[in-house]
C-alpha cells in the first residue's frame, strides 16, 4: 500500500524516512483576517481556523501489512461488523478498549533490534468526514495534526497525502491539492504504534497509540505568513529591549515581490507601544547578501517590563502581510516577553541574577485520557506548582503540549524544553547510528521552530538518557545558530565526565548526583569548569520518598554554583482501572497484562494523578518559600525577614506571628508591613507576653506568610511560607518547684497466674503474659484502653526507596536495603526466650522483661529487655532497652508495637505535624499539639508501603468520642504513628483496594525509624538518618483517663 511501503521497504522500518510531503516546522500561529482579531489571538473567533476534533470512526488490525488496501476511499463504509467503532480525537485508543497500555521503563517492550519491529504491531485506522469552508475558496488549506503515536499515514479521497514521525509534535500537510471548498471529503489516517522511532521514543512512560493531540484546519491566501519568530532582548543594563521579528513569507516568487510586513506591539492592557507600526519589505536585492522570503526587523523598545517566572509581563506582538499594493493580507499574532538568558561564572543568569531552580520533571499524562491532557489539567498543574514555590519545569523527556508552553509564559514557569529523543535501552548505540543521524536533527529542529516564541522557555535539551555522540553535537550547533539567546542542556554529554561535553551542554546537569559528589565539584581548586551544577533529575519521589531533599538544600545554599534542580517528577502516572468488585485504583505497569514490564516505577510523583500534593512536595514548598526568617536576638524577640525573591519585593504578603506553649497557642500578631526589595532583609521586633513556664515547657513562635491579595494562581490569604524557632524558656518566669502530694491510689494487687500477673490498683486493671511478655487488657475501670504491648517492633512495610518489593531482580543501582532486611529475617522475628520476673519497689510495682528474639535468616539475635513500673499514681512507666547484636544489618526501626480498641479513633500529639514526616523529611513539619483521626493517618500512596509517621513526638493520646482514652509520654522525643494497617498488611498489598482496614488501632512508636533517602532511584538514606546495630533506648509513661 503506497506510504506504508515501497517495495520491500517498510516506511514504519525505516529511520532515514522522517516524513513525505510534511510542511517545514513553524510556530504555534494562527490566520485571522483583522489586526483586532489577532491581537485577541482566540483562534475560535477567526474564519479561517476550523477544529477536527471529535468522534472518528476507527478499526485496530494487528499489522500495518492488514491495512486494507480500500478503506481510503471516499466511498468506503466503517462497517461495526468488520470491527469499526468510534473514537475521540484527540486520544489514544489503548484508553478506550482497544490494545493496551504498556509501560516500561528501560527495556524496550519488545526484543526486536533497532530498528526492526515486532510483526504483531497494533494499528490504527482513522476515518473522518469533513467539509472545507467555502469562503476557502482561492486559499490553501492546512492540516494540522498535533501528535500521533509513532507514525502518521495520510490520505485524502483516496490520494495519499503523506507521512510523518515524532510523537509529540505536531505535523502540517498542505491539503490545498486534494480538497475543494464547500465539499465534503474523507479524510483517512493509519496510526502505526511500533517503529523505528519507537527506539529514540523510549522514554520512563506509558506506551500508548493514535492521534493523541488535536487535529484543525486553517487557511492562509496564496500569498501567506509561513512562520515568525519574536524574540524580546534586554541591553547589557537590562532596562531597555529590543523586540526581534523575523518574518518568513511563503508565496511564488514573482507574488512576494514588494510584500511588506507591519508590526505592532501591545502591552497587557491592550495598549500600542510604539508610536507606529513598524514596516519592512521583503528583499530585492542581490540573494546573495539578502533573502527572498525572510523579513528582520530590530525594534528598539524604551524600558519594557521583564519578563520572569516571579514576574511573568507579556506583551503581543501583531504581525500583519501586506501585498504589494499594500493591501492586508494576513494577521497574525504572538505573545513575547523581555528577557536575557545568560550563563557566566557557575550561574545561569535570568536578567542578570542567578534565580534558584525549583524545579520538576513534568510528563504529559492523565489518569483517564493518558497522553491527551486537555487545557484544564494543564492548568491544574500549573496552579499546583506555583501554590507550592516551584519555579521551573524540565518537559520530560519531549516537547509537551503547545498549550502548557502558553500556561508556562502567562503564570510564570521557566522551561527546558526537551527534545523527543530517548534511546534508552540502546543509549550508546544509537547517538552513533548515521542511520538515525537525521532524526536526531529533525527533532531538535522542529522543537526549536514550534517553541521558539515563548518566553518561559529559557533553555533547549537535547533529550535525555541516549549516550552521548555525533548527533547530539549535530543538534547543539543547529540549535546554537538559530536561537543563540537561550542555553543547552544535554546531560548525557557529562555523564561520564563532569568536565567534557561543552559542544552540547552549557550546563553540569546530573542525575541523582550525592551531596557529597556536587559540593566536591564546586569547591575543588582545580576545577576551572564556569558552567553551574543544575541537577536535571534528583530526589526521586517514588512513593514515600524525598528524604534528604533538605540536605540538598543546605548545599544549594551554602555554595556558590549549586543551582537547584528538577525533582523527578511532577505526578504519578497511575492509570484508572477497576477491580473485580467494581472499585477503581490506580493501575500501574503490569495491571492490563502488559509484558515486560517495570510495574509501580511509573508512579514516581509528587502529586497524584488527581494532583493532589504528596507529603514530599509540602516538603519542597517549604525548602523554596520565597521568605525567611532569622534569628537575630530570638531572647528579646527580633528577627530579620529575608527576601529570597530576585525581581519582586515582599509588599504582596502579610504576615503573622504564633507564640506556642507546650505547642498550645497562647499569643499570636500580626507582622509590620513587610517591604523588603528582592534579595534584601529588613527585621520586626515581637513583644513577648509575660508567661509562667512550669517544669519541662518549651516555647516555640512560628512565622507564616500571606497572599495579600488575589494572584493568577491563588486566592488571597494563600500560605506562601512558614518557619519556627524556639525560644529558649529563660525568656519567661518559671513556677517554683513545689512538691505535690502525690494522689495514692487503692493498694496494688497482684496475682500470680498460669501465665503471668494479674494486676489490680483501684480501678485499673492489666494482666502481663509470662510467655509473649507484653502487657496485656489494660482497663481502666470496665473501659478497656490496650489489648496488648508493647512488644518488640523492628519492621516496617517497605518503602519503594527500601527496595522494589514487586520486581524479582532490580538492575541499576546498589543492592537495597529491603533484600538485607529480608535475608536477615527482620520481618519474621522468632521470640525464643522470655524472662520475666516481679518485685515491689517502696511504693511501686516493677515487672522485668528480658526476651531475646531470633533474626532467622542470620541466626542473630535481638535483645529487648523492658520494664514495666507501676506508680501510686496509676501511672505505667514503661521502659525498653534494645541491644542489636552486630552482625545484623542496620533496621528499618527500633521500637515497640501496641493495639488498642477501635473506640479510640481520634488522635491527638505534641510534636510534629499535621502531615506525616520522617527523620529526613521533617523540616516542613513545624512542632504544635494537632489533632486528627486515625483513619487520617492512612496515605494513600498508590503502592502501599510505610506511612503516617510524626518524630520529635513529646506524647500523643487516642481518645473516644466523649473525651476518654490513653496518653503515651516520652521520657525523650520519640517517633510515633497510629494505623488501622499492621505492617504485613501494607508489604503484602500491591494496590490500595487490597487494603481492608483493621478495627483495632495499631500504635507504633519509636526511639527512631529509618529516613527515607531516594534509593529507589538515587543515594540511599544518608548515615545519619540510619540505624545501626546497637544498644537503644524508649522510655515512657502510659496514663488512662
Amino acid at each position: 500500500m503506497e506510504l506504508l511501503q515501497t517495495g520491500t521497504i517498510k516506511t514504519w522500518q525505516s529511520p532515514e524516512t522522517l516524513s513525505l510531503n510534511r510542511l517545514p516546522a513553524r510556530a504555534t500561529l494562527y490566520p485571522y483576517p483583522s489586526a483586532t482579531l489577532a491581537k485577541g489571538n482566540k483562534r475560535i473567533k477567526s474564519p479561517w481556523w476550523c477544529s477536527l476534533n471529535g468522534e472518528w470512526d476507527f478499526r485496530l488490525v494487528d499489522r500495518p501489512e492488514h491495512v486494507p488496501a480500500d478503506f481510503v476511499q471516499p466511498g468506503y463504509v466503517a462497517d461495526a461488523k468488520q470491527g469499526w467503532s468510534k473514537l475521540p480525537v484527540p486520544s489514544n485508543w489503548t484508553m478506550h478498549g482497544h490494545d493496551r497500555p504498556h509501560y516500561t521503563n528501560v527495556n524496550m517492550p519488545f526484543g526486536d533490534q533497532a530498528p526492526n519491529v515486532p510483526e504483531l504491531n497494533p494499528t490504527g485506522l482513522y476515518l473522518k468526514k469533513f467539509n472545507v469552508p467555502e469562503k476557502w475558496q482561492g486559499r490553501r488549506t492546512i492540516i494540522h495534526i498535533g501528535g500521533a503515536e509513532s507514525v502518521l499515514y495520510l490520505w485524502i479521497d483516496g490520494q495519499p497525502v503523506g507521512l510523518a514521525k515524532d510523537t509529540r509534535l505536531p505535523s502540517e500537510f498542505d491539503l490545498t491539492p486534494y480538497v475543494k471548498p464547500g465539499t465534503t471529503h474523507t479524510l483517512a489516517a493509519v496510526v502505526v504504534k511500533w517503529s523505528d522511532a519507537s527506539f529514540v521514543e523510549d522514554q520512563d512512560q506509558w506506551w500508548m497509540g493514535g492521534i493523541h493531540r488535536e487535529v484543525y484546519l486553517y487557511s492562509q491566501a496564496e500569498l501567506f505568513i509561513e512562520d515568525v519568530f519574536v524574540r524580546g532582548n534586554l541591553d547589557a543594563t537590562f532596562k531597555q529591549g529590543s523586540l526581534q521579528v523575523s518574518v518568513r513569507v511563503g508565496s511564488p516568487d514573482a507574488i512576494a515581490q514588494g510584500t511588506k510586513v507591519r508590526v505592532q506591539l501591545y502591552d497587557a492592557l491592550g495598549k500600542t507601544v510604539l508610536k507606529k507600526a513598524i514596516e519592512g519589505q521583503v528583499s530585492e536585492e542581490n540573494f546573495w547578501v539578502h533573502p527572498h522570503k525572510r523579513i528582520e526587523l530590530d525594534i528598539p523598545i524604551k524600558r519594557p517590563l521583564k519578563w520572569s517566572a516571579e514576574a511573568p509581563n507579556l506583551y503581543t506582538v501583531v504581525v500583519i502581510l501586506c501585498g504589494s499594493d499594500g493591501t492586508a493580507v494576513e494577521h497574525t499574532a504572538s505573545r513575547v516577553g523581555f528577557r536575557r538568558i545568560e550563563c557566566r561564572e557557575r550561574q545561569l543568569l535570568v536578567n542578570g541574577q542567578p534565580v534558584f531552580i525549583a524545579g520538576v520533571n513534568r510528563h504529559d499524562h492523565d489518569d483517564t485520557h493518558g497522553k491527551t491532557v486537555t487545557r484544564e489539567r494543564m492548568l491544574q498543574d500549573v496552579l499546583v506548582m506555583k501554590r507550592h514555590n516551584i519555579n521551573a519545569v524540565r518537559t520530560s523527556h519531549y516537547p509537551n503540549d503547545p498549550a502548557w508552553y502558553d500556561l508556562c509564559d502567562e503564570y510564570g514557569l521557566y522551561v527546558f524544553d526537551e527534545a523527543d529523543v530517548e534511546a534508552h535501552a540502546y543509549a550508546h548505540d544509537i547517538s552513533h547510528n548515521t542511520r538515525y543521524a537525521p532524526a536526531f536533527l529533525d527533532r531538535a529542529v522542529r522543537m526549536v521552530e514550534r517553541d521558539k516564541n515563548h518566553p518561559s522557555v529559557i533553555v533547549w535539551s537535547l533529550g535525555n538518557e541516549s549516550g552521548y555522540g555525533p548527533h547530539h553535537d549535530a543538534m547543539a550547533a543547529w540549535i546554537r545558530h538559530r536561537d543563540p539567546s537561550r542555553l543547552l542542556h544535554y546531560e548525557g554529554a557529562i555523564q561520564f565526565d563532569w568536565t567534557k561535553g561543552h559542544a552540547a551542554t552549557d550546563l553540569i546537569c546530573p542525575m541523582y548526583p550525592t551531596i557529597d559528589k556536587i559540593v566536591q565539584w564546586v569547591t575543588d581548586p582545580n576545577n576551572r569548569d564556569q558552567r553551574p551544577v543544575i541537577l536535571c533529575e534528583y530526589s526521586h519521589a517514588m512513593g514515600n520518598s524525598n528524604g534528604s531533599l533538605g540536605d540538598y538544600f543546605d548545599a544549594f545554599a551554602k555554595y556558590r554554583g549549586l543551582q537547584g534542580g528538577f525533582i523527578w517528577e511532577w505526578v504519578d502516572h497511575g492509570l484508572k482501572k477497576r477491580d473485580e468488585n467494581g472499585r477503581e485504583f490506580w493501575a500501574y505497569g503490569g495491571d492490563f497484562g502488559d509484558e515486560p514490564s517495570d510495574l509501580n516505577f511509573v508512579c514516581d510523583g509528587l502529586v497524584w494523578p488527581d494532583r493532589q500534593p504528596h507529603p514530599g512536595l509540602l516538603e519542597y514548598k517549604y525548602l523554596c518559600r520565597p521568605v525567611k526568617v532569622e534569628g537575630i536576638k530570638i531572647r528579646r524577640g527580633k528577627f530579620r525577614i529575608h527576601n529570597h525573591r530576585w525581581f519582586t519585593t515582599l509588599r504582596d504578603l502579610a504576615g503573622t506571628w504564633t507564640l506556642l506553649m507546650d505547642g498550645k497557642e497562647v499569643a499570636q500578631g500580626k507582622l509590620p508591613a513587610l517591604r523588603a526589595a528582592p534579595q534584601q532583609f529588613h527585621d520586626v521586633q515581637i513583644k513577648y507576653p509575660q508567661l509562667v513556664l512550669s517544669q519541662g515547657s518549651e516555647v516555640h513562635v512560628s512565622f507564616r506568610f500571606f497572599s495579600r491579595e488575589q494572584t493568577t494562581w491563588g486566592d488571597a490569604g494563600h500560605e506562601v511560607a512558614w518557619q519556627q524557632f524556639n525560644i529558649p524558656t529563660k525568656v519567661f518566669l518559671r513556677h517554683r518547684a513545689i512538691r505535690k502530694p502525690v494522689t495514692k491510689l487503692s493498694p496494688t494487687n497482684i496475682a500470680e497466674t498460669t501465665n503471668g500477673w494479674q494486676v489490680t490498683k483501684g480501678e485499673l486493671h492489666f494482666s502481663i503474659n509470662k510467655t509473649t511478655g507484653m502487657m496485656e487488657n489494660l482497663k481502666l475501670a470496665s473501659r478497656l484502653l490496650v489489648l496488648r504491648g508493647p512488644q518488640l517492633n523492628v519492621w516496617r512495610a517497605a518503602t519503594d526507596n527500601d527496595g522494589l518489593k514487586l520486581f524479582p531482580v532490580v538492575n541499576w543501582g546498589s543492592e537495597r536495603i529491603l533484600d538485607r532486611w529480608r535475608k536477615a529475617g527482620y520481618d519474621r522475628l522468632e521470640l525464643v526466650e522470655t524472662k520475666a520476673d516481679m518485685q515491689e519497689v517502696e511504693d511501686r510495682s516493677v515487672f522485668k522483661i528480658n526476651q531475646q528474639w531470633r533474626c532467622p535468616g542470620m541466626d542473630r539475635i535481638i535483645v529487648h529487655e523492658h520494664r514495666y513500673t507501676l506508680s501510686a499514681n496509676g501511672e505505667i512507666k514503661v521502659k525498653n532497652h534494645f541491644i542489636v547484636d552486630p552482625d545484623l544489618p542496620e533496621l528499618p526501626r527500633i521500637g515497640v508495637a501496641l493495639v488498642l480498641p477501635t473506640e479510640y479513633e481520634n488522635l491527638e500529639w505534641f510534636g510534629r505535624g499535621p502531615w506525616e514526616n520522617y527523620s529526613d523529611r521533617n523540616r516542613s513539619a513545624l512542632l504544635a499539639r494537632y489533632r486528627s483521626t486515625v483513619a487520617d493517618q492512612y496515605v494513600p500512596y498508590i503502592l502501599p508501603q510505610e506511612h503516617g509517621n510524626k518524630t520529635d513526638v513529646r506524647w500523643l493520646e487516642l481518645q473516644n468520642g466523649v473525651g476518654q482514652g490513653v496518653r503515651i509520654t516520652a521520657a525523650s522525643q520519640m517517633e510515633a504513628s497510629a494505623s488501622h494497617f499492621t505492617a504485613g498488611d501494607l508489604f503484602k498489598a500491591k494496590h490500595t483496594t487490597d487494603l481492608k482496614p483493621r478495627p483495632e488501632i495499631h500504635v507504633y512508636l519509636d526511639h527512631a525509624q529509618r529516613g527515607l533517602g531516594t534509593g529507589s532511584c538515587g543515594p540511599d538514606t544518608l548515615p545519619q538518618y540510619r540505624i545501626p546495630p546497637g544498644a537503644y533506648d524508649l522510655n515512657f509513661k502510659i496514663y488512662g483517663f
